[in-house]
């Protein structure tokens, strides 16, 4: 960590130990889209503590929570998560896959440390303006489900950012820098194909096999990949095969479809061909088939002005000052990847390979080239109606995969903490920024009216649609 300090960095640091045992109970209690109750109520037990005035439930949302602070001048919104994957248990500082369940829940996409160090970057600024005298209002989203739940594309839809002035947020990872790249739009859908049952050595003339259907509509999607767009991405898993009889024609079956694409445009006129292929299979198998999306989210909107805002906060800072001992523990767990991994942390930063570097020995330079997410985040949609940015945080050994059993392992280490309260840092300093300069929020939200009226915001949901608590829960 650099010299030049920042005004508010000591009150980031003041609450490390409190955000830290914050981050290690989520942790600690992984909970998937939309079933994450304590790891919720922990989130509001801390916002009381510091004295946030709490919404629990927003947007009709069981698990979302907002906490605010503050009264007068602009309104800036620190963006929480805290959902964890299903199959990802993992015990912590192993350098092994161990379960600690098998088939369990675990936080092998670092939401533990994201909603933790959002909120210690919220107190910091609340905390700052405070001792400062100055007016403003800082507040919290703890968003759910952002794993396949787009919970902020529904308190989008409930226009609960309305009236917010800018929105900062950050993700752990590898390699510290800013979030420029834009990401996929995407869809989750449900396709139910009902059949006929019958016995299938006796009868089988009189069957009408769903699970047919959906085998069709595989191959039809598997078919079309070759005519999609480069970027377009279309994933599939098997919610329900019909039973586990073979001698049953099966009555019943619902697989999930992933569709993505580089717009909210695009990605809809890609769905309209899976929903085509759909009715094939459906019109070939004598079938019924139902449509239900469950979730949508957009495609990323970069501030240039806000990002800039953030490298210059980055660049003052430097990267975290992590120990030899820290990087020798990170050896171990570089040691179970592959080059293509580490290559990979590289290209997805947009910089260079640094051969031999196990832990962020600097920060992404702002010159560095945007490189696209390759994947998605409901993040994308507050972005088109709130000037948004987003930090890359240094919280991993270089080259962990996102999804691994090795992000789990590493998530209560000292290097992940370390990495989070430096993105607090970096989040807090930039909130700072924006509250006493006006014409930083001016600059960016004619930036943002620029960018946005070109094309205008698609909500990728239905405006009668019901954020999907029931479908996504186990």
């Amino acid at each position: 960590m650099k010299e030049n300090k920042h005004s508010i960095w000591d009150f980031v640091s003041v609450n490390q130990e409190r955000f830290q045992a914050l981050a290690n109970k989520v942790w600690s209690t992984p909970e998937t889209c939309y079933t994450e109750q304590l790891s919720m109520s922990t989130h509001v037990d801390e916002l009381k503590y510091h004295e946030f005035s709490v919404k629990t439930g927003i947007a009709n949302i069981p698990t979302a929570v907002l906490g605010e602070y503050g009264t007068g001048g602009p309104v800036i919104a620190f963006l929480g998560e805290y959902d964890a994957l299903a199959g990802l248990s993992q015990k912590a500082d192993q350098f092994r896959q161990v379960p600690i369940e098998k088939g369990g829940n675990g936080h092998g996409c670092g939401h533990n440390l994201l909603g933790s160090a959002s909120m210690q970057a919220a107190v910091a600024l609340k905390n700052w303006l405070r001792d400062s005298n100055l007016p403003g209002i800082v507040r919290y989203y703890g968003c759910p489900a952002e794993e396949g739940g787009a919970a902020k594309t529904f308190m989008v839809r409930d226009k609960i950012f309305e009236d917010v002035d800018a929105a900062i947020t950050w993700h752990p990872g590898c390699l510290p820098g800013i979030v420029k790249g834009s990401s996929l739009a995407n869809c989750r859908v449900d396709f139910t194909f009902e059949g006929r049952a019958s016995h299938a050595a006796v009868s089988p003339h009189l069957g009408r096999s769903a699970l047919d259907a959906v085998e069709l509509m595989n191959v039809g999607i598997n078919y079309m990949r070759e005519h999609m767009p480069d970027k377009a991405r279309i994933h599939y898993a098997m919610i329900d095969g019909g039973g586990i009889s073979p001698n049953v024609v099966q009555a019943k079956s619902k697989v999930r479809y992933v569709v993505r694409d580089e717009t909210t445009p695009r990605m809809m006129e890609l769905l309209e061909r899976v929903k085509g292929i759909a009715k094939g299979a459906a019109l070939m198998t004598e079938t019924k088939v139902k449509t239900k999306i469950l979730a949508g989210v957009s495609n990323l909107v970069y501030n240039e002005t806000l990002g800039n805002v953030m490298q210059g906060n980055l660049d003052q800072l430097g990267p975290p000052a992590f120990t030899k001992e820290e990087k020798v523990y990170a050896k171990k767990y570089q040691d179970t990847l592959s080059r293509k991994d580490i290559e990979s942390a590289y290209s997805h930063a947009g910089i260079d390979l640094v051969k031999g570097e196990v832990l962020a020995g600097s920060v992404v330079s702002g010159d560095a080239e945007p490189v696209d997410m390759g994947g998605s985040t409901d993040v994308a949609d507050v972005s088109w109606v709130v000037p948004t940015v987003s930090l890359w945080g240094a919280n991993y050994a270089i080259g962990t995969p996102f999804h691994s059993w090795q992000m789990t392992a590493q998530g209560k280490s000292s290097i992940a903490i370390k990495g989070m309260t430096h993105a607090a840092m970096v989040m807090a300093a930039t909130g700072s920024d924006l509250m006493t300069n006006r014409n930083i929020l001016d600059d960016a939200w004619s930036e943002h009216q620029k960018i946005t009226k070109k094309q205008g915001y698609m909500l990728p949901i239905s405006l009668s649609a019901s954020p999907p608590v029931k479908d996504m829960t186990p």
